[in-house]
């Protein structure tokens, strides 16, 4: 077990240089082959003060002038130890893990990154929670209840679930409610407050989540149910219940499993749409405003923020895989 973990980190910190550098050539040297001049993407970087200095420090900053093995190896430099950045006027320092400096707003682009997580963080998790109970639970009793007038209700409104957008079942909810006031409270501060302020985002993301879990749940279940070692369950006379959750659910996990860890590391990158819907100042919304002011370094921080959550997700899943079956850490 421990080599296989020790595996997956190793292709872990792969993918991510991979990403770091997709990202990068994004960014960076997309705009130079395409025609745009080094000035002109140095000025994307500075911010308001647009003078000779403030670009020229950019530009040496960043390498543009040189090579682009050069400029993407002090990129990963810079994340891992930090660097120095001119405004053409002082020099400022961005400690490790830096991933960058904001000119736009006169921020260090992590620190920024950290202050946004928790709103972000808070919905995933308060989602993803309601999402993974309400959407196995609804797929295990539909499977066990096949046919029956709940089964149908259900999958009917797992279709509801699928089919309405998260833009349009928050504010329908908020509206239900009474327009209550919805603004992030500090878990550690008011863990009430931080619950009743975010029942409505969790609602609203969770809902069309729980519906595809409810129909794969359901599907998975049907076909474990149907196999020979539940039947031969039965006939050793073991009890309803052992023989759907024991035996049932525990095949019908493993596609939920994967799905699980891969929605919720997407939805720590930034629940884009939720956010911006109710104004949470999470990394959803940062991205949004980032993209509207042209803030590269923010844009890009996000970017591999949201892509770290991803792969550390696809990690934790490979292990949870190796663990329910062992016959993945041969692979």
């Amino acid at each position: 077990m421990l080599t296989f973990i020790v595996r997956r980190l190793i292709a872990a910190v792969g993918l991510l240089l991979v990403v770091a550098l997709i990202t990068y050539c994004i960014f960076y040297q997309l705009p130079l082959w395409a025609g745009m001049t080094v000035n002109s993407l140095a000025s994307e970087f500075v911010g308001k003060s647009q003078n000779p200095q403030a670009l020229q420090g950019v530009i040496e900053r960043f390498h543009f002038n040189q090579p682009f093995v050069v400029q993407y190896y002090d990129y990963v430099k810079a994340i891992l130890v930090g660097d120095t950045y001119s405004d053409g006027t002082q020099l400022i320092h961005c400690n490790a893990p830096c991933f960058g400096y904001s000119f736009r707003n006169g921020e260090q682009v992590w620190p920024t990154l950290l202050d946004r997580f928790p709103v972000t963080f808070s919905i995933a998790i308060g989602a993803a929670v309601l999402w993974l109970i309400a959407g196995v639970g609804i797929g295990v009793v539909s499977a066990v209840r096949k046919g029956s007038l709940l089964d149908r209700a259900t999958m009917i409104t797992a279709l509801l679930g699928i089919a309405l957008p998260v833009y349009f079942v928050g504010p329908l909810l908020w509206m239900a409610d009474g327009f209550p006031a919805i603004s992030y409270t500090s878990f550690l501060g008011d863990p009430i407050g931080w619950a009743q302020s975010l029942w409505i985002p969790w609602v609203a993301l969770a809902f069309g989540y729980a519906a595809i879990y409810a129909r794969m749940t359901r599907a998975g279940m049907l076909d474990a149910l149907g196999e020979d070692f539940v039947r031969t369950a039965r006939a050793k006379g073991l009890s309803g219940g052992k023989v759907i959750f024991r035996h049932g659910l525990r095949a019908a996990v493993m596609p939920i499993v994967t799905m699980f860890g891969m929605d919720v590391g997407a939805v720590l990158g930034g629940a884009v749409l939720l956010e911006v819907s109710f104004s949470l100042p999470g990394l959803g919304q940062l991205a949004i405003n980032s993209l509207q002011t042209s803030d590269l370094p923010v844009i890009m921080g996000v970017t591999l923020m949201a892509a770290f959550f991803v792969i550390i997700a696809n990690l934790l899943v490979d292990i949870v895989y190796a663990s329910l079956d062992p016959r993945i850490r041969l692979s």
